[in-house]
């Protein structure tokens, strides 16, 4: 008797293992849907937080001299 030769029937037997297989996972996209939205807000929040702050300056401003000029009178 070949290894081919069985009493089983290959097509219930297929049957019986794809019932037993394990489930696939689904992808659930609801998590990168809110990772894309946080990354959105905060870059928007960032964008306006740098319009409307005020500039940094390190140094003092230059005056014209006719802007000094004034000043001294």
């Amino acid at each position: 008797m070949s290894l081919t030769d069985s009493s089983l029937d290959s097509d219930a037997i297929a049957q019986a293992r794809r019932l037993l297989a394990p489930a696939p996972k689904k992808e659930r996209l609801w998590p990168v849907v809110a990772a894309a939205a946080f990354a959105a807000v905060a870059a928007l929040a960032l964008a306006g937080a740098m319009i409307t702050a005020p500039p940094v300056v390190s140094q003092p401003m230059v005056t014209s001299d006719a802007e000094s000029l004034d000043s001294a009178l």
